[in-house]
Order: structure tokens, then C-alpha cells, then sequence
């Protein structure tokens, strides 16, 4: 420490009546600012240890930080199928849907996401698949070009809905499954 306060004196010497510090990454110059003897650190070591920290009651006109960024829904991303998935359980059954509709309405309900077309399309060419496996037949989900655009026609019986709930709970799992990756990577992200 005393040698670190002999070289501090040193910079100071050498650079005259200005207090500066050539041993950081730029120039400071602080004697221009303050008093010499007003110099001091900013932080206090001894107050700022990990796991102190202390917070006081905030401002009564504070704004609610709780905003959400937006979201530009991906395909294979387990939150955007969850959303359509929950779409297509409510949609008329029977009767043919342009997936524009189907985009719209879903840009509406979400207003913090944006939802393409072609993300839509997938998630039900997904859904289409998944039922041709279960039931060995395409007639349950209809995907088709028509003359305003693709549509979507979904069967009308009773073995949809109980269907159609098992792929909204299995992609709602993959969703935990995500968000509980995250929570254990100290809020790092997942490119590192």
C-alpha cells in the first residue's frame, strides 16, 4: 500500500499541478474538477461487500420498470407454438381459416410479439404432422393454398380438443424447460 501511495505522489509530482493517473487505459484529470484534498475513492471497501446490499423504499412516482421487450416470433421456438397452438384450440372447427386471420389475430393478442405467416405455417405443418403420427390420417388438419392466401381447416369432432390440448401442454413444457435452463445460467443467455 505505501508503495502504491509513493508512485501515486510520483504521478503527481510529474505531472504538476494536475492529479492525474497514466497507469489507467485514459487520462484523468481530476485536479481541474476538485481540490486535492476533496480527492478521494468513490466506494468504500469495507461498506461494499458481496451480499449487502440494502435497498430503501422507492420514489412514490417511480414508473413500473415490468416492461416487456418485444419478441419476433421464431419457428421452432416453443413460446411462439405455445401461443399459436392456444389459437388454433379456440379457431371454428370444420370450416376453412386463412392463416393471415389466424397472424392477425395473433398480433393482436400479443401486442409485445410479432408474428409472420410463414411462422404460423409452421407450427401448423408441426401440428399436422404430429396428428398424421397419432391418428394415421390427414384429415384432421387441412393445410391448403385457397384464392386469399393459405388456409387451415381443423377437424370438428371430439378427438381434437383433447388432442389439440396435449400439443399446447407439451410445447408449454418445453417452454419451462427453457426458462428453466435460463434461471441456471445466472442470466447469462444461451450463446456462451
Amino acid at each position: 500500500r505505501e508503495a502504491g501511495n509513493r508512485r501515486e505522489a510520483g504521478n503527481r509530482r510529474e505531472a504538476g499541478n494536475r492529479l492525474c493517473y497514466p497507469h489507467r487505459q485514459f487520462l484523468v484529470i481530476l485536479s481541474e474538477l476538485l481540490p486535492e484534498e476533496d480527492v478521494r475513492p468513490v466506494t468504500d471497501l469495507a461498506v461494499s461487500t458481496q451480499g449487502t446490499l440494502r435497498l430503501r423504499v422507492s420514489p412514490s412516482d417511480l414508473p413500473d420498470p415490468q416492461f416487456q421487450p418485444p419478441t419476433i416470433a421464431e419457428s421452432g421456438d416453443p413460446f411462439a407454438a405455445v401461443r399459436v397452438l392456444h389459437l388454433l384450440a379456440r379457431v371454428e372447427r370444420g370450416r376453412a381459416v386463412r392463416v393471415d386471420e389466424l397472424t392477425a389475430a395473433l398480433n393482436a393478442a400479443h401486442l409485445d410479439w410479432a408474428f409472420a405467416s410463414d411462422v404460423v405455417v409452421d407450427v401448423i405443418v408441426q401440428a399436422q404432422t404430429n396428428w398424421m403420427a397419432d391418428y394415421r390420417n390427414s384429415s384432421g388438419i387441412v393445410l391448403e393454398a385457397g384464392p386469399y392466401g393459405a388456409t387451415v381447416t381443423i377437424e370438428d369432432s371430439s378427438r381434437v380438443d383433447p388432442w389439440i390440448v396435449r400439443q399446447v401442454e407439451r410445447q408449454a413444457a418445453a417452454c419451462r424447460e427453457v426458462l428453466r435452463v435460463f434461471s441456471r445460467r445466472d442470466g447469462r443467455g444461451f450463446d456462451d
